[in-house]
């Protein structure tokens, strides 16, 4: 990390950008002029680094040229874990992107910064490392007491959530590997010359986790009102800690985090739901990036990847060549009245091209994610919905003892907002030890609604980690063979094919670390 370390307040000072916090967008002026202590001195001075470590949310560029357009941020990360479970089908692998975590073939490529290794553990790095100078100024910070709160409150839910991620992905699951080795915890500013620091285990990260987390949600339960739908309230700091419960195990706080973040949004409906999943500032937006015209990376964000339907002058957006389905048996789990059928479309269809030729689309291939405009490659980012809040709290309810009439309710409150005509007199909370073996529990059943409302925003491998199933991936689901992936041990619950290796940058600039001795599993077992 000493090497990595000598950049990490350089990217504060360069990358921020200033804010007027306004209602339509945050500013982005970059600004160089602001010293490294003055920008801590203020509540409304430090909104400048914290906006900008925002920005660094969104923003390609956390992997070597050449493989940046899937490497953009929180996005990026969610569609790779979704792109590793069973649901979201890619029908081909286009020029690449994405597709090699689809059929598992990066942990080995861990010595190159051009890979998924790297692009994880240098972004989220980064951005714990930036939260930690906010937090470092929490006794010194002037301004009014719940100005102060906002800002310190979202770094401890930054560093929260930037930890949480990346214990899913560098560790396997909490429940029954607390004494792993994770990943390092860093709390304070560092510079140039910070030594590295060795890998916790995986109860030690989670403790700073919680320690966060709860820290930034009684903050911001004091502090200002959320200035823009890209910072984090006090509704979506206990979504995030409604995620982190459900990892723990810890169902009753997980119940608790959920009710109390979706007491902010009312559940989405109509065009919420069919106009795209473009705009932040739906009503069942909790969290999410507003993107403007100047903002825009050009090539290759999530909605390149995404919106096969969008054509351009003379060429075919890059989707088409690398399709986005539902998996079959998922879709065919939507009752014939649910709204959320239309993000699929069940048939083949052939439309002309750019050039007037004949083009085919698969069938179950998604239009949930649309571009707002093609043309300027417009379209927000949505990371956290109030939907999910309601299923969380559902399946926390779920797995607490006497508590199924109260999830079922949930449940059903949420659903009547998807199909009018569902019900459920399920019970219970079996699950089968491959995802696609059903028990027909309660359990189950909100899960099933879980993976058809998150589809594409989640990240399908970070539920089948903790839920320890297993899963297989067949042609009836509408998975080419050639993302089969036969021979990697899915059905497995224990195995290293979803814990991503160390990138080398780590080893070299880590004397705490030994590659002999911590690098995880370039393969499924240890």
């Amino acid at each position: 990390m000493k090497k990595n370390l000598i950049h990490i307040f350089i990217v504060c000072i360069t990358v921020v950008f200033a804010t007027s916090c306004s209602e339509d967008f945050l500013e982005t002026k970059p600004t160089t002029k602001m010293s490294g202590d003055g920008m801590f001195t203020t509540a409304n001075s430090a909104l400048v680094p914290l906006n900008g470590i925002y920005r660094m949310m969104y923003e390609q560029g956390w992997s070597t040229t050449g493989n940046v357009q899937q490497c953009d941020g929180l996005s990026a990360w969610n569609l790779m874990a979704d792109v590793m479970g069973e649901d979201m089908v890619m029908k081909d692998q286009g020029s690449g992107w994405y597709w090699y975590d689809c059929i598992y073939n990066v942990k080995s490529r861990y010595t190159s910064s051009a890979w998924r290794s790297y692009d994880l553990w240098n972004g989220y790095y980064k951005l714990i490392l930036n939260a930690n100078y906010i937090i470092a100024a929490e006794e010194t910070m002037e301004g009014d007491s719940q100005d102060v709160n906002y800002v310190i409150g979202q770094a401890y839910a930054i560093r929260a959530y930037c930890y949480h991620y990346l214990a899913m992905m560098f560790a396997r699951t909490y429940k029954g590997h607390e004494s792993e080795p994770c990943v390092p915890i860093y709390t304070e500013p560092s510079v140039a010359g910070t030594e590295g620091t060795p890998r916790s285990t995986v109860a030690e990260v989670y403790t700073q986790i919680r320690s966060d987390i709860d820290k930034a949600v009684e903050l911001l339960k004091n502090a200002a009102a959320q200035k823009h739908s890209t910072h984090i309230s006090y509704y979506v700091a206990n979504g995030i800690k409604a995620r982190i419960c459900l990892t723990t195990n810890e169902w009753s706080e997980a119940a608790a985090a959920a009710k109390i973040a979706r007491s902010s949004h009312r559940i989405g409906e109509g065009t919420d739901l069919t106009s795209g999943m473009n705009n932040a500032k739906l009503p069942n937006v909790m969290w999410g990036a507003e993107i403007i015209d100047t903002q825009t990376p050009g090539w290759g964000p999530f909605l390149y990847h995404m919106d096969a339907f969008s054509m351009f002058p003379g060429t075919q957006n890059y989707a088409a060549s690398a399709q986005k389905c539902i998996s079959v048996p998922l879709y065919n789990k939507l009752g014939a009245a649910d709204i959320r059928r239309q993000w699929w479309i069940p048939e083949a269809t052939t439309l002309p091209a750019a050039n007037g030729d004949p083009f085919e689309f698969a069938s179950h291939i998604q239009v949930k994610f649309r571009f707002s405009d093609p043309v300027t490659a417009l379209g927000d980012k949505i990371w956290m919905r109030v939907e999910e809040m309601y299923l969380t709290e559902a399946e926390a309810l779920c797995r607490q003892g006497g508590q199924e009439d109260a999830a079922r309710n949930v449940l059903k409150e949420y659903m009547l907002k998807r199909d009018p005509n569902y019900n459920t007199t399920k019970t219970g909370t079996a699950l089968g030890a491959l995802t696609t073996d059903e028990t027909r529990s309660l359990l189950e059943e909100i899960l099933i609604q879980r993976r058809i409302e998150l589809w594409g925003e989640y990240g399908r491998i970070y539920d089948i980690k903790r839920l320890k199933q297993g899963f297989t991936r067949t042609t009836e689901m509408g998975w080419p063979t050639s993302a089969l992936i036969p021979g990697r041990n899915t059905q497995d619950p224990e195995t290293y094919a979803w814990v991503l290796t160390i990138p080398q940058s780590e080893f070299d600039g880590n004397a705490s670390l030994d590659p002999d001795k911590d690098q995880n599993p370039t393969g499924d077992t240890k």
